[in-house]
């Protein structure tokens, strides 16, 4: 599976992303577990709303930390996510 860069991601209604005060940090949480997640990763699940595809959440993340060269990274990620059933298109 490849991300589409045409239509907005949003995240898997099967699963739920919240920040988990004990580990200060944030967690998708699902029937069988949970997964931690580093900075990077929340910052690009917490874009995953339906409103934006590739182009606008990478866009949106290069502002946000006032850097460039993201596509790779993000796009990476995002693959994984979809693969895993966190995000949806």
């Amino acid at each position: 599976m490849t991300i589409n860069p045409d239509q907005s991601i949003t995240f898997s209604p099967l699963h739920r992303l919240q920040w988990e005060e004990a580990q200060q940090k944030y967690v998708i949480l699902y029937p069988e577990g949970m997964v931690e997640l580093n900075q990077s990763s929340a910052e690009i699940l917490l874009c995953c709303d339906g409103s934006r595809n590739l182009a606008q959440i990478i866009s949106e993340l290069e502002q946000k930390f006032a850097t460039t060269g993201l596509t790779n990274d993000i796009t990476a990620f995002l693959e994984v996510a979809l693969q895993n059933g966190w995000i949806k298109q």
